[in-house]
């Protein structure tokens, strides 16, 4: 059985956006995109209502290549139980309150009993000074918390070429 995923809006981002001449940043849509094209299919992958919420933002081009890209991929529901998560997770402050969308993608992901939430929002989500904190405001509420990663980390030695 494949291991789970749900693809943050941040990784649709560096997909679909053209290059970067932030060097950081560059390499980032490079793994992105080899994830995407190589590593993907060793995955189920879902994404959310607020997935595709935030990827329709902006301008109207470039959303419209952003969904293109999560098209055919299921998108989980959002459960009763993920709202007060997220409102732990802020209250708790593993999420400051200006983002409350990061803690709901968590709980979203937490909810549905994914193995992985994948990101590239190092500041908010996959963050190495606030992950147990994360992990245990949702084991709190009787949930496993999704391993938070990025593309980099999902990309196993033969997937690299």
């Amino acid at each position: 059985m494949k291991k789970s995923v749900y693809v943050e809006s941040s990784v649709v981002s560096y997909f679909t956006s053209r290059p970067s001449c932030d060097v950081v940043i560059a390499g980032h849509q490079t793994v992105t995109v080899e994830w995407w094209q190589l590593g993907r299919s060793a995955y189920e992958v879902f994404v959310s209502p607020l997935v595709i919420q935030e990827i329709s933002d902006g301008d109207p081009l470039a959303a419209e290549a952003r969904l293109e890209a999560i098209a055919g991929i299921p998108s989980v529901l959002i459960s009763v139980d993920a709202q007060p998560i997220a409102e732990a997770l802020v209250s708790s402050k593993a999420i400051p309150a200006n983002s409350p969308r990061d803690a709901l993608h968590i709980a979203i992901a937490a909810t549905q009993g994914l193995d992985y939430l994948l990101t590239w929002n190092f500041k908010h989500i996959n963050n190495a000074n606030t992950r147990l904190l994360v992990s245990n405001v949702v084991s709190g509420f009787g949930y496993a918390c999704p391993i938070l990663c990025s593309p980099e980390e999902l990309i196993g030695e033969s997937d690299v070429q």
